[in-house]
């Protein structure tokens, strides 16, 4: 039978340092995905390829996390899923590593391959624990915080990554995020109850979920979010120089605003969204209209600013406000359904980046705010379409 979300576990002794636990997981695998974003120029430089060639170091984990999270649930079966995350941390101070050491591209792609694992497995066992490590009440906050690494990594783990990259070189930066993993990887072992699981998942349960069609509306509204989020977002240094004119200095203060307001999007989300998820992602999808409202107020600084900080808030809701919707969807599936959502959602990463790409180079920045916002627009529709034909079941 599938994995269910409610297998019998022990009660855990210290349950929210184990929430913490899984919460710093997320943090550490998110930061190793993104570190590259901070560093790409220098390690290209340092490995003695070109700038786009060094994209693949983002774009591939991404693409491998999407295949890698059904198989990676699949592989687990009955196996305990503090064991396996144990493993996958341990996985990640190894990458974290071999990036450190890297003696060229093909060493370091072949690191990357290692995170896209780490990611797929992480995000796709953590995203389901809440509800076994916490009482019924208190999953929704939960919920947000093992999410909010995934907010907070964002926030924190790659300026602070840039930051030690251009102190100390980017090789430290990968050999601090491997201190860390190892350190969050202790905390785990100390604090995480054992977690056994009452079934396997083979791959006909997966095509039994995909059948669910609450689960399909969920899948479908994550690739539409997610890609016109990174649709746009790829490009929100040029927009605030080119399109709101802002002066350079101020980047740094706004970006921080904005994963200020994320994390409090994810926190507020994952709240709301226990109770009411289909609300829930209603609002974050209206709130991710932000990209035609920045266009709309590029004339005015504080108004492009406000849209910004719209836009961060929306975002940061919606890792853990589709996640409490699939799990609702599919909740004695839960693995499998996190499974799927990560899929999908790193699809929707590599697909917003790369299409938003194409987009500016033909038509202008302008041009994938539009897009971007298109595609909130559509997922609007669809969550009031699906709220209407299912008012009780929906909520």
């Amino acid at each position: 039978m599938p994995l269910s979300s409610c297998a019998a576990a022990p009660a855990a002794r210290h349950p929210w340092a184990a929430v913490a636990a899984a919460g710093l997981s997320t943090f550490c695998v998110v930061t190793t995905e993104m570190l590259p974003v901070g560093l790409l120029t220098p390690i290209a430089d340092s490995l003695q390829t070109s700038t786009g060639t060094a994209g693949l170091l983002i774009s591939l984990p991404a693409l491998l996390a999407a295949l890698f999270a059904p198989l990676v649930v699949i592989a687990a079966r009955a196996m305990d899923r503090r064991r396996i995350l144990g493993g996958l941390l341990g996985l990640l101070v190894i990458a974290n590593l071999a990036s450190a050491l890297a003696p060229g591209l093909g060493w370091m792609l072949a690191a990357r391959v290692l995170v896209g694992f780490c990611m797929g497995g992480i995000w796709a066992i953590a995203g389901g624990l809440a509800a076994r490590l916490v009482p019924g009440p208190a999953v929704g906050l939960a919920t947000s915080i093992i999410f909010g690494g995934v907010a907070a990594a964002s926030v924190l783990g790659v300026p602070l990554g840039a930051l030690v990259g251009d102190l100390a070189g980017w090789r430290w930066a990968f050999a601090g995020m491997a201190l860390l993993s190892a350190l969050v990887l202790a905390l785990h072992l100390a604090v995480v109850p054992p977690l056994p699981a009452t079934g396997s998942a083979r791959l006909r349960h997966f095509g039994e979920q995909l059948a669910n069609r609450r689960l399909q509306a969920g899948l479908a509204l994550t690739l539409l979010l997610v890609a016109g989020h990174f649709m746009a977002f790829t490009f929100v240094r040029p927009l605030l120089l080119s399109v709101a004119r802002f002066e350079a200095q101020w980047l740094g203060g706004l970006l921080l605003a904005y994963g200020v307001a994320g994390l409090a999007g994810n926190f507020l989300a994952g709240i709301s969204a226990a109770r009411r998820s289909a609300a829930t992602v209603t609002a974050i999808a209206l709130g991710l209209l932000a990209p035609w409202l920045f266009l709309a107020l590029a004339d005015s600084h504080a108004g492009a600013g406000a849209a910004l900080l719209l836009w961060g808030l929306a975002y940061g809701g919606v890792s853990v406000g589709l996640m409490t919707w699939m799990m609702q969807a599919a909740p004695r599936a839960v693995e499998i359904a996190g499974a799927l959502y990560v899929a999908v959602f790193n699809v929707g990463i590599a697909l917003g980046a790369w299409a938003g790409g194409r987009v500016v180079d033909a038509a202008g920045l302008p041009a994938t705010l539009w897009l971007a916002g298109g595609l909130a627009g559509l997922a609007l529709l669809l969550s009031l379409a699906l709220a209407r034909a299912r008012p009780q079941a929906m909520r």
